[in-house]
């Protein structure tokens, strides 16, 4: 059952690991990988995370890193599964954005597994970052 209530969106300047493994948890075709997964939660638990919730419950987070002044990423984005399409990737998106370019970054990359590799869940992923303005600039083969 999806939680009730408007959409907040708050940002959380570190600590934000433990709501990381509970989102990740819900997504293991995209998430699976434990070492991955520790991975993400330990960078979310020391970087900057962007976190959305409905009613009292925390839905989705994306979290920062920053690689130089003018340029971030988008280390692990997150969305509980019952609520994709909902508008929840873009708020997150769109509010991480706004703080970066208030911050002088100029430039914002995500990394995901790339078409190369078929898999239905990511080309949901790619599908969504492509229509939100993302555009592929490389990959790597031997990843």
């Amino acid at each position: 059952m999806a939680p009730d209530g408007e959409l907040r969106i708050r940002d959380q300047a570190v600590g934000a690991g433990e709501t990381c493994r509970r989102i990740l948890k819900t997504l293991p075709t995209w998430f699976g990988i434990p070492a991955s997964v520790e991975d993400y939660i330990a960078a979310t638990d020391r970087s900057p995370t962007v976190i959305a919730s409905l009613g009292d419950e925390d839905v989705g987070l994306l979290t920062l890193v920053r690689h130089s002044r003018y340029a971030a990423e988008v280390y692990v984005m997150a969305v509980l599964p019952e609520l994709h399409r909902q508008g929840i990737g873009r708020a997150l998106l769109g509010h991480a954005e706004g703080m970066l370019v208030a911050d002088g970054v100029e430039f914002l990359q995500v990394k995901t597994l790339a078409p190369s590799k078929p898999d239905d869940g990511y080309d949901k992923t790619r599908a969504f970052y492509l229509a939100y303005g993302f555009r592929p600039l490389e990959e790597f083969r031997d990843l």
